[in-house]
């Protein structure tokens, strides 16, 4: 009966030793998932703590080129501008010379 009891004491602490290693190596991958779950969280910190600062300045730098666009604009318009007004003048200059050409020269008649 002792040989039974010491039998079946054996057997529940074999299995209590094998569940306790169980637990422990499950402690030891939580334990790694966790270190590697903080060192995610760090990197995303670091990374999005910048952000907003980051979008700001983002958006100045596009409202601010948005302002140099519309004055280059506003100068492209001018240029433009200029230029029909010169290709206007140069074709009434054509036109206002091409008649002098075309009508006859007056001949002076010698007395």
């Amino acid at each position: 009966m002792v040989i039974l009891v010491i039998l079946v004491n054996t057997l529940i602490s074999l299995m209590l030793l094998y569940v306790s290693w169980q637990v422990w190596q499950l402690k030891q991958q939580l334990a790694y998932i966790t270190d590697r779950l903080t060192a995610y969280e760090s990197c995303t910190h670091a990374a999005l703590n910048k952000a907003p600062k980051n979008i700001y300045l983002g958006q100045e730098s596009i409202y601010n080129l948005r302002h140099k666009n519309q004055a280059l604009q506003m100068q492209i318009q001018r240029v433009r501008q200029i230029i029909s007004l010169l290709l206007l003048g140069q074709q009434i200059w054509q036109r206002y010379f091409r008649r002098l050409e075309l009508t006859p020269a007056k001949r002076s008649v010698g007395k």
